[in-house]
């Protein structure tokens, strides 16, 4: 059963790994399930059943023409939980975007099924800078993506991204040219229209009102130099809104922590999961 059929009809491509306990990860924008795979294969063979899928718009799903706001990924999520079964005694993890569709479903559809969940730099709870938000994004610089991904997407993934996105700079260099070619590729199979509306949403919703629905163990891991979603703006506030949450700091280290960081990852996602 690699697709599951949404309510309002959008293919999903999903990836089931393994058996017992679910463990549902939601991969960040603007990759795919794909980038889950050493944390899945982990979760398997430690038994645990990983489950994650391609958001609609990216990677292998189908790219509607609306539906990218919240409320309907959260909703995309609860379909993949019921059509899978994975609707019990589940664990959700959200990478960077992904975390807003957990705190989104927690309380949308009330934490159901879900007994544990964990944001790995989520851009939950709000990532644009406001007055009563002040460590959040401008939004001029918000605005910038999407001009230069409608001026040269590939380009700026490829040579501005992505290279913020896993801290490459002219002495760091965490990730090879080929992780950064992969991740470049993997953007490019999303739509242009899911790209720009997915980042929209992850930069304007506001989810400090869906906090107090955490209502389960959370695990909440940053990176202290994430320049795509500070750690004052997201992991720290975050802990601080989330009642029963453990924040772990990787010291230095960027956003994308899947990469740069996987054993470690890997390791505390399943010291969490064995707590």
């Amino acid at each position: 059963m690699p697709y599951v059929k949404t309510r309002d009809g959008t293919d999903i491509y999903v990836k089931d790994w393994g058996s017992g306990r679910p463990v549902i990860l939601l991969h960040g924008w603007p990759l795919s399930s794909d980038s889950w795979d050493p944390q899945m294969m982990a979760l398997a063979d430690a038994g645990f059943r990983a489950i994650a899928y391609d958001r609609r718009g990216f990677g292998r799903s189908g790219q509607p023409w609306s539906g990218y706001d919240y409320d309907t990924l959260a909703d995309d999520l609860a379909d993949v939980m019921a059509a899978t079964g994975a609707d019990t005694d589940a664990t959700l993890v959200g990478f960077s975007m992904g975390g807003g569709e957990v705190a989104r479903y927690m309380s949308r559809h009330g934490g159901k099924g879900v007994i544990a969940a964990a944001l790995v730099a989520s851009v939950v709870p709000y990532m644009l800078k406001t007055e009563d938000n002040p460590h959040g994004t401008p939004e001029d610089k918000l605005a910038e993506i999407g001009e230069n991904i409608q001026k040269d997407r590939a380009h700026f993934f490829r040579d501005t991204f992505f290279k913020q996105f896993f801290g490459v700079g002219v002495i760091s260099h965490p990730v090879s040219d080929d992780v950064l070619d992969w991740a470049t590729t993997t953007a490019l199979q999303a739509g242009l229209k899911p790209t720009l509306a997915c980042a929209e949403a992850f930069g304007h919703t506001d989810f400090r009102p869906d906090l107090a629905s955490f209502n389960v163990p959370t695990l909440i891991i940053h990176g202290t130099s994430d320049q795509t979603v500070p750690i004052d703006a997201a992991g720290r506030p975050a802990s601080l809104g989330i009642a029963n949450s453990q924040l772990v700091e990787y010291d230095g280290a960027p956003h994308g922590l899947f990469a740069t960081h996987g054993d470690r990852l890997t390791n505390d996602l399943l010291t969490f999961l064995g707590r």
